[in-house]
């Protein structure tokens, strides 16, 4: 059987490496990058990676989306469009954080992932083990935050001037908070991941905290994680949101000596 040009040069490549220049002469269509050179970058850049695009652009946009809400005070002249919103006592920064946290991924969701809402735990899901989970998460973590709070003059500091507007401020930034976290995050790692999307959306859960009270920071990865259960376990984000926002009503209430 005869060989083909672009066979034959294959094979006298392995005697004579040079020969590679001569392979456009004989067959026009050879690549001849595809001889030697092809197996020293395959050796250099090793296999081909296969990535989930749905993955990585879940990941690349909630680091981008937290990283922006980080950098900007306003990202948007809120208080001149909505005066009587910062009248009220309520944060406009609940506006960046609704559009960036909320809105956006609620895009993607629908838009590029065209995935229904609820299965990013956007739903009531287990309602009978989302109250009781909610209501036994309270009563156990209602005792730690008081001795905590009223122990530590950092939690104090920080927290008693974000008295106004209470509970509706902090319910309504808790409520995009916990759905990157908790729904866009927890149920997008999942698909992938399975369980161990409840550690994993905990980290950066952990590190948007950093800034705040040594010891909070410190406790948000557990915490995170347990947030990140109690959603996985009823397949939804609204138990955990219930949860930190008792959390973070009380420990202001604490921390601003109303009550104690």
């Amino acid at each position: 059987m005869y060989e083909t040009p672009g066979a034959l040069l294959n094979w006298g490549l392995e005697i004579w490496p040079d020969a590679g220049k001569l392979a456009l002469l004989f067959e026009p269509n050879v690549n001849p990058i595809s001889f030697p050179a092809r197996r020293g970058m395959k050796k250099l850049f090793g296999e081909k990676l296969h990535l989930d695009w749905r993955i990585v652009l879940l990941v690349v946009a909630s680091t981008l989306l937290i990283m922006i809400d980080s950098y900007h005070a306003q990202l948007a002249p809120w208080m001149k469009w909505f005066p009587g919103w910062k009248e009220a006592g309520l944060s406009t920064k609940i506006f960046d954080r609704t559009l960036l946290f909320f809105i956006i991924p609620m895009f993607i969701i629908i838009f590029v992932f065209r995935q229904k809402p609820g299965e990013f735990g956007f739903t009531v899901g287990d309602w009978k083990a989302g109250i009781a989970l909610t209501l036994g998460g309270i009563l156990l973590i209602s005792p730690v935050l008081w001795m905590v709070v009223r122990g530590d003059a950092t939690m104090q500091g920080y927290y008693k001037g974000l008295v106004t507007g209470l509970p509706l401020n902090t319910l309504l930034d808790l409520f995009s908070w916990e759905f990157i976290f908790r729904g866009w995050l927890l149920f997008g790692l999942a698909r992938k991941f399975g369980p161990d999307a409840i550690w994993l959306q905990a980290v950066p859960f952990a590190l948007a905290h950093i800034g705040k009270p040594e010891i909070e920071t410190l406790s948000t990865i557990f915490g995170g994680f347990a947030f990140g259960w109690v959603a996985w376990r009823t397949k939804s984000f609204i138990y955990p949101l219930l949860i930190h926002w008792f959390v973070s009503s009380f420990t202001i209430i604490i921390a601003a000596g109303l009550i104690g």
